[in-house]
């Protein structure tokens, strides 16, 4: 997939997430039959707060590849829990699209993590000889007092 549109692809299954995960919690027992589900309300509504919560996930992080995949082990529990073949057939498609999303979003943010590497880098503005004593010499020249010229101006 192309990076914007894997980009588009996770921003539209993290609002499928959501959509998905507030009906789990108004509509438990609806989505639990469509599903072809064998577990309690409770426990439906429990889906839906992680689906929720992994699509809220997906659309604010910076890195989404961790979210996406948090839905694919999602995804294995309520294939776990499905019992309709049609409900079956569903939950698969979707995690195929979820794997598929992940596993081109891990590629693209672990080779945008390799473009940056500051290993070379110390953090000072000159090399380390010649920062040596810099902070302790520039506490020195401020705690000097001020010359008699400098004073006495208008």
């Amino acid at each position: 997939m192309h990076q914007g549109r894997t980009q588009a692809v996770a921003r539209g299954l993290g609002w499928f997430s959501i959509g998905l995960g507030v009906a789990e919690l108004v509509a438990p027992r609806l989505v639990a039959q469509a599903a072809g589900f064998r577990c309690s309300d409770t426990v439906v509504r429990l889906y839906g707060a992680r689906e929720i919560i992994n699509g809220i996930g997906i659309l604010l992080s910076r890195k989404r590849a961790p979210w996406v995949w948090a839905r694919v082990a999602g995804d294995a529990v309520d294939i776990a829990t499905a019992r309709r073949p049609a409900g079956i057939t569903a939950l698969v498609a979707v995690t195929a699209v979820d794997v598929a999303t992940a596993a081109q979003l891990s590629r693209e943010e672990n080779q945008a993590a390799e473009l940056f590497d500051y290993s070379d880098r110390s953090g000072f503005p000159r090399p380390a000889a010649e920062m040596r004593g810099a902070a302790r010499a520039k506490k020195e020249r401020a705690q000097r007092p001020l010359s008699g010229e400098a004073m006495t101006s208008p």
